[in-house]
């Protein structure tokens, strides 16, 4: 990973405020903490590639999607993905059911034991989250808070929503 503060950086050129100059500090950010999140999926009972675990995110929020749906989401070619359902049929944590109204149609749902994986998987990732936010100063906190509000707002070309509390207020916590 880069370490942007880091003398002889020869990314960082200017004002350390410009757009480029907080894109490349943010992308190693991402950097980390897709690290985390990595690692703290590895560490739940049930190991989960990355494409296994999009896969049942994508069924955990679509339930009843078609193995076509599925792969389209995944952005994989259809045997791809009907090896992936294979896998995590077997493993117990998604299940085929023939549509009620299409009978040459399968659906995918999780199973319990699927939704019980995802969950203890969020429950890792959101506790290495805190762990690391928690090393932060709550003025610390708030800004990255703030900054964030104001990140997806951009993204979705929208106004961020005014924060919870007093419009002074900077403890997140």
């Amino acid at each position: 990973m880069t370490r942007l503060g880091d003398p002889g950086d020869e990314r960082v050129r200017g004002s350390g405020d410009g757009a480029e100059a907080v894109a490349l500090e943010i992308a190693d950010a991402v950097e980390s903490l897709t690290n985390l999140w990595a690692l703290a999926a590895q560490q739940a009972a049930l190991r989960l590639s990355p494409h296994q675990l999009r896969a049942l995110r994508a069924l955990e929020s679509s339930p009843g999607l078609n193995l076509t749906a599925l792969a389209e989401r995944l952005e994989t070619g259809l045997p791809t993905a009907s090896r992936l359902c294979d896998r995590l049929a077997a493993a117990g944590l998604l299940e085929r059911a023939l549509h009620p109204e299409r009978r040459r149609e399968v659906r995918l749902a999780l199973t319990p034991h699927g939704r019980n994986v995802l969950g203890e998987i969020a429950e890792r990732r959101a506790q290495a989250l805190a762990t690391a936010l928690a090393q932060m100063g709550p003025a610390e906190r708030a800004a990255l808070h703030r900054g964030m509000r104001a990140f997806l707002a951009a993204q979705d070309g929208g106004v961020p929503p005014p924060a919870a509390g007093s419009a002074g207020s900077t403890d997140v916590e």
